[in-house]
């Protein structure tokens, strides 16, 4: 089973760069997307019989739009086998009303697509972003300890160590790498009771980043941050095999993260 995780800054931007192009030759079994920017209705009529770009052969699709923000933030689900149930509510509407959750269930295997708040904007959304965090902690908590396999995609906007990001020192007081930040993914992380970083299990001392601002040349240059991942319960940590970030084509900000796991879907 093959998963890609990617926040496309922008559905409709990253189709022009050739994302589908791409995608059409990984042999995904389920994409998830963050940061779609589109409402469904601009993506073409899922019924019409034509080809649509956004709407690949041989796969499902599934979007949660932000209804508070047009044009703002969104996620989806692209999977080549139908799911049992699809979800896109978690509760509380000021994190489900900005498009930021949605999960296919196939069998026992939830894969999620998540966007967690950024605070780089301002003290306001810095606050929301904790809030969500101390929201989201017990719900992860539960979702662990379920008994269900669950497959947590997306972009957190938190780094978890020096290793994931270029500037370490100069960062400490910036959203995205604040200590409480960082405290509270690795919190959830834990190592032998908590969630496993598919990356990082599979590659304990790398140094690879998934965005990279759009200032300074800091693509060129490198200078990137590792904020997008794909978090499994332990029940699926034996079942990784090799992972990879796709930092190149250049599709958005971010760049595509891959995860093959030993599971069929």
């Amino acid at each position: 089973m093959r998963i890609i995780s990617f926040n496309a800054n922008g559905i409709r931007s990253a189709a022009t760069k050739g994302f589908f192009d791409w995608f059409a030759t990984q042999d995904a079994d389920v994409l998830c997307l963050q940061e779609t920017k589109a409402q469904e209705h601009q993506l073409g009529d899922p019924s019409a019989p034509v080809d649509n770009v956004f709407r690949p052969a041989g796969y499902r699709t599934y979007f949660k739009d932000a209804s508070t923000k047009k044009g703002y933030s969104g996620v989806a689900i692209y999977a080549k086998r139908e799911p049992d149930e699809v979800l896109t509510a978690m509760g509380w509407p000021a994190f489900d009303d900005e498009g930021r959750y949605i999960e296919a269930r196939f069998g026992n295997l939830s894969v999620v697509s998540f966007y967690i708040p950024s605070g780089s904007s301002g003290e306001l959304r810095q606050d929301f972003k904790f809030e969500v965090m101390k929201w989201l902690e017990p719900i992860l908590q539960q979702w662990l300890h379920s008994g269900r396999d669950y497959v947590l995609c997306g972009d957190w906007n938190i780094v978890r160590s020096r290793l994931d990001i270029k500037n370490w020192t100069s960062n400490q007081k910036n959203s995205g790498c604040l200590p409480a930040e960082r405290d509270w993914l690795n919190g959830l992380c834990r190592e032998g009771s908590g969630w496993v970083d598919a990356y990082r299990h599979l590659h304990a001392e790398g140094e690879d980043y998934t965005w990279w601002s759009n200032r300074g040349a800091a693509r060129a240059k490198n200078v990137g941050w590792r904020i997008d991942y794909q978090f499994v319960t332990p029940s699926l940590q034996d079942k990784l095999r090799r992972c990879a970030i796709h930092p190149t084509p250049r599709f958005s900000d971010h760049a595509p993260f891959t995860v093959d796991y030993d599971h069929a879907l």
